[in-house]
């Protein structure tokens, strides 16, 4: 018995320790096939190395961090992710903030799933354009017609597949969301059927609908939809596992949340109200990504479309070797450069133009990128092998939040920690060289117009709008204002304003009648004739006004007056007041006396702010609320990629002239200097080809007044003695003698003191014939009037004008924009 009870307690125990074993060899099997998973997942990422392997400096990088977190801080965007690789190698991932901040925040962590919004453009959408064109199955210069006959309607039969990849086309930005909420066959009938804003191959207008088209144009010719052959394409064979359209809903787990839709929150569905409509998947938008997933895509197209694959560790994969997505005289001519209307445009990428203020300044002529609606930003340089990927949610939680200043600015802390030699200009081919020209050094500005454009025009969704504006009204690719408005599907545009000079800026008259304006049909109300303030009955339906005028920079233009009238009538009838914000095209950091004094307030001298202010209009809005106590809903839309330190030529846009006489950026910068002398008896170039730089009067004898000017210490400038003989305006075809004024440095030019040794300079040599009483008018300051009229020394001149403005500019400094 006990035998038996000894034989079933050892059989007991060897059957209890088989199964431990078993246990324990299920779970060795499992945690091996973890292990192996683990690495298979870890063995599609970018070797990652410190930075001074891939010759930047660490140090230099820290300051991403203080940079980042100041923008958290300023609500630019609740976080971030920021990825920089060299030399195939990712050198730098961090994870800043938080992805989420409603309903409870959530931390960020360097693999969320952002929605790449317009990246989707370039890495989706024109790879795939791309490799369609090596396999000869389209050229760029196909038309659309050739594929979709039903799109040749209203002259739509020219574009061509690379109209649509530089945003050529002539077609609308965006049309309506309605146009999609019946799904994608009545979606793609509506764009069918639309007309051209603007001749074909002609004006760069970023539009999404040049690549929702492009999308259709894919599953035409492959019979998938973008989705389908991107991932086939391109995602899957470099192993880009967490990048796809509509992610899984493990994936959707990770994702970095945007706003709120139907009162739900939006978290791995494309945020695009289009894309959405047509179930995630469009040739505009829907992608979604990684940090440590695009960095593999940019690596492969700063290996010309080819890329090695390795684990984190360095050791290949059983299955490595060259991954080849594209050829490279594809890569080559797919970023090369397109010379369009404001710049230079890759196909399917940025790389100069109104769009580029996330480009940062210091990137070669070669380097190529694109940014995102949420806040993603990507841009390569391959003469310097390097990539950068800043992936941001700036639209969580309200849709407020503004990042492609911040990229920029890390950009340039990036470039500047390489620390190893790179390629001359002799990398980058002939072609190149040839279409990056001077003035395409550094991105041109983003007005705010654009930003506003660029938004769908959500600032204004809803309101009633009372448009404030003239000819300079226009966004950087030339679509006027009030069209733009008009056009808007979320905005209602119920009434125009005109300030001086009239709606379309050519009348020189000292009352201006109202008028109507045949592109919309609505009245113009004039603010320069009976009434320079918006009335009751003028504002009557009108929520919203919206002010877009190009102001010169100088106290006496009086852009500034009509902007202030409005400011207090919006706030007198409860109206919210918007400007859709402009350069300072003389640039922010200067600034010169004299003030005005008080009491001395009118209409070429609104407020007390110096003669040349260095502001913007919409920096000058912020001022006129809190000084004239004003209760008001102002709101700036801001330009995008303007420094202080800018003239116009700086930023790339098209110079309009804002007045009849103020004609190239020259006669604006004196201005301010040469103006103030037009209220006495002297031209100042009105009625020649030339206003503003010249001056002169029948009386006068310009070599004896040249002789003069030069002789004084002025910097930046001479003084050529000249004869002219004004068509209009003073002294209407009398011959004067006088000065033609050549600014030889603009750097040290500095226009009031010119005004002044001008001024001097008359009342010394022709006391007897310059009347001065008139030069008050604009002057506004008596303590300098009287220090010119007495003939005093240029150094009491300057010290009576610079009265007053220390203190101005303490009080200015709450209210500046731009850096």
């Amino acid at each position: 018995m006990s035998t038996q009870i000894e034989d079933s307690i050892e059989l007991k125990s060897c059957f209890f320790k088989n199964a431990i074993i078993r246990l324990l060899l299920a779970v060795a099997s499992i945690l091996s096939v973890t292990a192996t998973f683990a690495q298979e997942v870890d063995s599609h990422w970018l070797e990652q190395v410190a930075p001074e392997d891939v010759g930047l400096d660490s140090v230099r990088l820290d300051q991403i961090d203080g940079l980042v977190q100041a923008g958290i801080a300023e609500g630019k965007m609740p976080g971030s992710v920021v990825a920089i690789g060299r030399h195939g190698k990712l050198a730098f991932l961090r994870a800043f903030g938080n992805k989420q901040l409603q309903p409870t925040p959530v931390p960020m962590t360097i693999d969320t799933l952002f929605d790449m919004a317009s990246i989707t453009k370039p890495v989706a959408t024109a790879t795939s354009i791309m490799s369609l064109v090596e396999q000869g199955r389209i050229r760029l210069g196909d038309r659309i017609v050739e594929y979709f006959p039903e799109f040749a309607s209203n002259g739509k039969d020219l574009i061509t597949v690379q109209d649509l990849l530089v945003h050529q086309s002539g077609l609308i930005p965006d049309n309506p969301v309605s146009d999609y909420a019946q799904g994608k066959a009545f979606a793609w009938k509506q764009i069918c059927d639309l007309k051209l804003t603007a001749p074909v191959g002609e004006t760069f207008k970023y539009s999404d609908v040049n690549f929702i088209v492009l999308g259709e144009l894919v599953q035409k010719i492959t019979g998938q939809d973008i989705h389908e052959y991107s991932q086939a394409a391109i995602f899957e064979p470099l192993s880009m596992l967490e990048t796809g359209f509509r992610p899984s809903e493990s994936l959707k787990l990770r994702a970095a949340p945007t706003e709120q839709r139907d009162g739900t929150w939006i978290q791995g569905t494309v945020h695009d109200p289009r894309a959405f409509l047509m179930d995630g998947v469009a040739g505009h938008a829907g992608l979604f990504s990684t940090a440590r997933d695009l960095a593999i895509y940019a690596q492969m197209m700063l290996g010309r479309g080819s890329l090695q694959k390795s684990v984190a560790a360095g050791v290949g994969r059983a299955n490595g070797g060259v991954v080849r997505i594209l050829s490279p005289p594809t890569v080559d001519l797919m970023t090369r450069g397109v010379r369009v209307s404001s710049g230079l445009r890759g196909l399917g990428w940025d790389k100069r133009t109104s769009y580029s203020s996330n480009r940062g300044d210091l990137l070669s002529s070669a380097a190529f990128g694109h940014g995102g609606f949420t806040g993603t930003v990507l841009w390569l340089d391959p003469e310097l092998d390097l990539f950068f990927i800043f992936l941001s949610n700036r639209v969580h939680p309200d849709g407020k939040g503004s990042v492609n200043s911040l990229a920029g600015k890390l950009l340039n802390v990036v470039v500047s920690a390489i620390e190893d030699p790179i390629a001359d200009d002799s990398a980058i081919g002939d072609l190149e060289r040839k279409d990056v020209g001077s003035q395409n050094e550094r991105s041109p500005t983003l007005l705010g117009l654009d930003v506003l454009l660029r938004d769908d025009f959500r600032q204004l969704a809803g309101l009633r709008v009372g448009l404030i504006t003239n000819h300079t009204g226009r966004s950087s690719s030339g679509m006027s204002t009030a069209a733009l408005l008009h056009r808007a599907a979320n905005v209602k545009l119920v009434a125009l304003f005109s300030p001086e000079h009239g709606f379309e800026g050519a009348l020189d008259t000292e009352r201006i009648s109202d008028a109507t304006d045949t592109g919309t049909g609505l009245k113009i109300h004039s603010l320069y004739g009976e009434t320079r303030r918006p009335t009751a009955a003028m504002l009557a339906g009108v929520d919203a006004i919206v002010f877009d005028i190009q102001d010169i920079g100088t106290r006496f233009y009086t852009y500034i007056s009509t902007m202030g009238e409005a400011m207090q009538a919006a706030s007198e009838h409860g109206k919210k007041f918007i400007v859709l914000d402009r350069p300072n095209p003389i640039n922010g950091i200067d600034v010169a006396g004299p003030m005005l004094d008080p009491g001395r307030e009118t209409f070429v001298a609104f407020h007390n702010v110096p003669v040349r202010h260095g502001m913007t209009i919409g920096e000058l809005a912020m001022l006129l609320r809190a000084e004239l106590n004003l209760q008001l809903d102002l709101e700036v839309i801001a330009c995008e990629g303007w420094r202080r330190t800018d003239f116009w030529d700086d930023t790339g846009l098209l110079w309009i002239n804002p007045s009849p006489n103020m004609r190239s950026l020259t006669q604006a910068l004196l201005y301010p200097g040469i103006g103030l002398l037009e209220t006495t008896n002297v031209s100042v170039g009105r009625g020649t080809d030339t206003p503003f730089e010249v001056v002169g009067a029948p009386w006068i004898e310009g070599r004896k007044l040249a002789r003069a000017l030069n002789a004084m210490p002025a910097k930046g400038v001479c003084f050529v003695p000249v004869e002219f003989t004004p068509k209009s305006s003073k002294f209407e075809n009398e011959k004067c003698g006088g000065v033609n004024i050549v600014i030889t440095d603009r750097q040290h030019f500095e226009p009031l003191s010119v005004g002044f040794s001008l001024a001097r300079a008359l009342r010394e040599i022709y006391a007897d014939d310059w009347k001065t009483d008139s030069y008050l008018r604009l002057l506004g300051h008596e303590a300098t009037h009287t220090a010119v009229v007495g003939a005093k020394t240029m150094v009491e001149i300057r010290d009576a004008a610079s009265l007053g403005v220390g203190d101005f500019m303490r009080r200015r400094e709450k209210y500046l924009i731009y850096e």
